[in-house]
């Protein structure tokens, strides 16, 4: 009964805490990215490759493109609650806020500030001070967030950031937009 219960938990703390997925559900290759709004590789993947790879391969309708957080620390947490505060469709535009800005809302190292600087980018995302307020305090929410990353990071073998599975392969580490379309180049022409 322990073993049922535990995977009740799991599949309805994965209901709550949805992949983010952009492109077609049929495309012909899956890449599912790992990584950390914290996580300064990461934000070099989104200034550098991410958006010539979307344009390239998630728009031409090629890859289904599955991002997951990874949290290292809480201020990842953090980021990643406002991030989800505006639900699937507001996402990715504040995950890109959230890159773009890593440096200047991680700038005060300090707890208070920093959620301050978050509460800032949700507001110019368009969410409501109220809304950004609730999400960043939903402890339920969070505690779910943690445990959907920690099945998923120790079923995918994942031990850094960013990381991507490429059609079942693990490519770890930062790579140019020329290295990583040649890999998936590679996979698409299978």
């Amino acid at each position: 009964i322990a073993a049922e219960a535990q995977e009740a938990s799991t599949s309805s703390e994965a209901s709550r805490v949805p992949d983010m997925i952009l492109g077609q559900a049929d495309a012909p290759l899956t890449v599912t990215e790992y990584a950390s709004f914290t996580c300064p590789h990461c934000a070099n993947f989104h200034a550098t490759v991410w958006d010539q790879f979307k344009k390239n391969y998630i728009d031409t309708g090629k890859v289904k493109f599955i991002y997951r957080e990874v949290y290292f620390d809480k201020f990842g947490l953090w980021g990643a609650m406002v991030a989800r505060c505006g639900g699937p469709e507001k996402y990715f535009g504040i995950a890109d806020m959230l890159y773009d800005e890593q440096r200047d809302w991680l700038a005060s190292n300090d707890p208070a500030g920093i959620a301050d600087a978050l509460r800032k980018v949700g507001l110019k995302a368009g969410l409501t001070k109220e809304a950004v307020d609730a999400c960043l305090a939903d402890q339920d929410m969070a505690k779910a967030m943690v445990a959907v990353y920690q099945t998923n990071a120790t079923n995918d073998k994942i031990e850094g950031t960013p990381s991507f599975i490429v059609d079942g392969e693990l490519l770890s580490g930062e790579m140019s937009y020329e290295e990583f379309a040649k890999k998936i180049d590679a996979k698409l022409a299978k």
